[in-house]
């Protein structure tokens, strides 16, 4: 029950922020525009500076295990490659595989990570290494498939031009560029003046709130209830076969407590709000993206529930 309550305190304030969104577009308090403009804001601003703050106030040379690191990124690495030949086999409508594919295997690891450990084992634990090993990758493979996949068929051309273009985005997202950063600060061990640290915390901390209401403003019933199947397969793939395959290779490899406990987050916590920013901001399937988002936040609390219910009972959580 403790398991249950705390990931329904983690998960259904999410949901109903962006219901909060939905509703206020209903009564014409927010438009397009706004959504426009807020996804625009958290994509080269929020975002950024949210995951530079997160990283940045780690201590990386002390707790760093390369292992573990990597584990994560080889994780993340099979799960999009696979995803991505998979949806290219089976997906008939090819303008959705850009943002099905990123729905699919992109978590909520930096918002969701450090709380889910500090509320078990009271210190952040493992969570920054997991953030390290992961959401680069994240980010870095949602611009390749997003490139790939463009909806306009102006960004369409030969495989060398696609492939120059997306390295070309990799190398000039904010997002990644502020991951890079803060790594680079928490590895040199630099510390900024107070009033500089608060700015930035101030400014961090409008991002998750921001992408939530962009996502219930621009959410669109009808249209995401056409695309009900894929959401419904990307949120399976989310939430239950991938963290059901790698769990297993964690355990079998010895990563418990701690360390397993990030990895439940890594894999199984909900496609993050920042997937819908970026499939807005590159041409993709922002309502798939966005009815994905929300589907698998309120489903989450059950089934992350179960994943550390079943952990636990197995002795791999203490």
């Amino acid at each position: 029950m403790e398991n249950l309550l705390f990931s329904l305190n983690a998960t259904m304030p999410v949901f109903l922020v962006m219901v909060i969104g939905y509703g206020l577009r209903q009564i014409h308090l927010l438009n397009d525009e706004f959504v426009r403009v807020s996804n625009q804001f958290n994509f080269k601003c929020t975002l950024p500076v949210l995951l530079f703050t997160d990283i940045a106030s780690t201590n990386i040379r002390s707790n760093f295990d390369l292992r573990y690191v990597l584990f994560c990124a080889g994780a993340t690495t099979i799960a999009f490659f696979g995803i991505w030949i998979g949806a290219k086999l089976l997906i008939k409508d090819k303008s959705i595989i850009g943002a099905f594919v990123q729905a699919s295997y992109r978590s909520s690891a930096a918002v969701l990570g450090v709380a889910f450990i500090q509320n078990i084992y009271g210190t952040s634990g493992m969570a920054p290494l997991m953030i390290i090993g992961s959401v680069p990758l994240f980010n870095i493979y949602a611009v390749l498939v997003l490139t790939f996949e463009a909806n306009d068929d102006a960004l369409r051309g030969s495989t060398a031009a696609t492939l120059k273009r997306a390295c070309v985005n990799i190398a000039a997202n904010p997002i990644i560029i502020s991951i890079l950063l803060g790594v680079l600060v928490s590895y040199l061990n630099i510390s900024f003046p107070a009033i500089i640290d608060k700015t930035l915390a101030l400014v961090a901390d409008l991002a998750s709130p921001l992408a939530l209401i962009a996502i219930g403003a621009g959410f669109r019933g009808r249209a995401a209830l056409a695309k009900i199947k894929p959401t419904l397969a990307a949120a399976f793939i989310k939430l239950i076969l991938l963290p059901g395959i790698f769990l297993l290779a964690a355990v079998k490899m010895g990563f418990y407590d701690q360390k397993l406990v990030a990895l439940i987050i890594m894999l199984g916590s909900p496609t993050t709000p920042s997937s819908y920013v970026m499939a807005q901001n590159m041409k993709g399937d922002g309502v798939l993206t966005s009815s994905t988002v929300v589907v698998t936040t309120l489903l989450a609390s059950v089934t992350l529930t179960f994943w550390i219910y079943v952990a636990r009972s197995m002795g791999y959580i203490l």
